[in-house]
């Protein structure tokens, strides 16, 4: 399993390497709405339900989106090509994916270990606590 963790580490960097995206936070919206060529095919958020999205921590909505565009990326040809499905087999691995697509581990890591708690990651990386929570256990 740490292998394929590893690897999805190394799949969500290189996402954000195609995106120009150094500094959280991740654009997940435009990732979405206007993907690299050859990538994903892009998708109308606007299109959305109200019902799709949860809303019961602040940024809620932002880790909708990142389950919704890990979902997609795995769903894709270009996902197919770097062994995406493979990789994620379930909804556990997904959420996994979607915390790493949000919270990159090369953005996390470069927080000073002050940063590294879930109240200042959520504010820093506009993700809920908990899922911040949840990504600095990630990364032990």
């Amino acid at each position: 399993m740490a292998e394929h963790l590893e690897k999805l580490e190394q799949i969500a960097q290189d996402i954000c390497d195609e995106f120009d995206v150094y500094a959280p936070p991740v654009p997940l919206e435009l990732m979405l709405q206007e993907p690299k060529e050859d990538m994903w095919e892009e998708l109308d958020i606007n299109q959305l339900s109200g019902s799709f999205m949860k809303l019961t921590e602040r940024y809620s909505p932002r880790m909708s989106l990142a389950r919704m565009l890990a979902r997609h990326i795995v769903r894709s040809d270009w996902g197919a090509e770097h062994g995406l499905q493979a990789l994620v087999r379930d909804k556990d691995t997904l959420k996994i994916f979607a915390r790493m697509l949000i919270m990159p581990r090369e953005m996390v890591n470069g927080l000073t270990s002050s940063m590294k708690n879930p109240k200042i990651m959520s504010t820093h990386f506009e993700a809920p606590e908990s899922e911040a929570e949840a990504r600095l256990f990630d990364l032990v």
